[in-house]
């Protein structure tokens, strides 16, 4: 979102927080669904070669719900210096304690931002080549979009290896009332 786009907002009584506050809340209530199934004798499970592993796809999910802090906090990701190092968990349960963690993140920063500051420039870097450049607010909406992404793939792969898959945005087809 553009700065001048947030008097706007303000003069339609529009304001982003309580609405990123709302999704990454419904996001996680859905995630953890999924994750309540994960399968740990699945971790290096992948559909094709080109595929991230089953273990490797749960944790950048759960990953995620931290974006919001670090994007808060800087103002950017700068992956030739070094600011992103993966996470490496082995269990269902570093899994669920990552996602409850960076979740507990994500609430605590968007208590404490303000509309103004999500007006604030964000960008992805490897060294002085920049891949992407974002509002604040649009990098959150960027994460929430990767987390809908990346726990689609999931419902894949649970789906190839006969684990029920929990809806997303209604019923799926494992689940009653279909």
């Amino acid at each position: 979102m553009n700065s001048s786009i947030l008097p706007l907002l303000k003069q339609n009584n529009m304001e982003s927080l309580p609405n990123l506050r709302t999704e990454f809340g419904q996001e996680y209530e859905t995630t953890k669904k999924f994750f309540d199934v994960y399968p740990e004798d699945k971790n290096e499970y992948r559909p094709h070669e080109k595929s991230m592993k089953m273990i490797l796809l749960a944790t950048h999910i759960a990953e995620i719900f931290g974006w919001p802090e670090i994007i808060m906090k800087t103002d950017k990701l700068d992956f030739a210096a070094g600011d992103y190092q993966p996470t490496f968990l082995n269990s269902k349960a570093e899994l669920q304690k990552k996602l409850d963690d960076d979740y507990q993140k994500t609430k605590q920063t968007l208590d404490n931002t303000s509309e103004e500051e999500l007006s604030g420039r964000w960008s992805m870097n490897m060294g002085e080549k920049v891949l992407a450049e974002y509002t604040k607010y649009s990098a959150m909406r960027h994460a929430l979009n990767q987390i809908t992404h990346h726990r689609a793939q999931l419902g894949v792969y649970y789906r190839l290896n006969d684990i029920p898959v929990s809806g997303s945005y209604g019923p799926s087809a494992d689940e009653e009332n279909f």
